[in-house]
């Protein structure tokens, strides 16, 4: 029996670290950052976003030409004209320069609301792709090892190759 048990002990010892390391979870990691920046209907959201910002820009620029155009033009002619008339240009002016301002809020929050609009979706499909891959790979976790994410040290395994697979591109 002494014997058995003297058996039995090395044995042991050789087999629980042996269950411990079957018990450790796998772990992944991806750049999430980088997988959306490159993914093709996110680079054609962007590019959308950039043209209509764009047109807004340059709507904003012509309103502000011609609010300063005329501004000179009232400003030239203000010797020549009546208290009442200048009283009433000025009003036009600072009428003027309220929707100019108006205006670039309202194009700053359309903006943001087209991105998060054009975005979510295709932050989404990645998610998808992540947790399919990480699925199929049988990881236990996928930690995002962007700048700023929660991974300090990336040794595990990448899986932006597969993901981008999955992605199509």
């Amino acid at each position: 029996m002494k014997n058995f048990k003297n058996l039995l002990l090395p044995l042991f010892l050789f087999m629980a670290p042996l269950s411990m390391i079957n018990a450790q979870s796998k772990v992944a990691h991806i750049e999430v950052q980088k997988l959306i920046g490159e993914m093709p209907e996110v680079i054609a959201a962007q590019k959308e976003l950039k043209k209509l910002e764009e047109s807004y820009t340059v709507e904003m620029e012509n309103t502000y030409k011609e609010f300063q155009t005329k501004a000179q033009t009232y400003a030239a002619d203000a010797a020549n004209q009546t208290e009442i008339t200048n009283q009433s240009r000025q009003k036009e002016l600072e009428g003027m320069q309220k929707n100019i301002q108006e205006f670039q809020q309202t194009v700053s929050q359309d903006l943001q609301k087209k991105s998060i609009d054009m975005m979510k979706p295709l932050i989404d499909k990645a998610k998808a792709a992540i947790d399919k891959v990480a699925t199929a790979a049988g990881y236990d976790y996928v930690l995002d090892s962007s700048a700023g994410g929660s991974v300090i040290i990336a040794k595990g395994k990448d899986i932006m190759t597969e993901v981008k697979k999955e992605l199509g591109f």
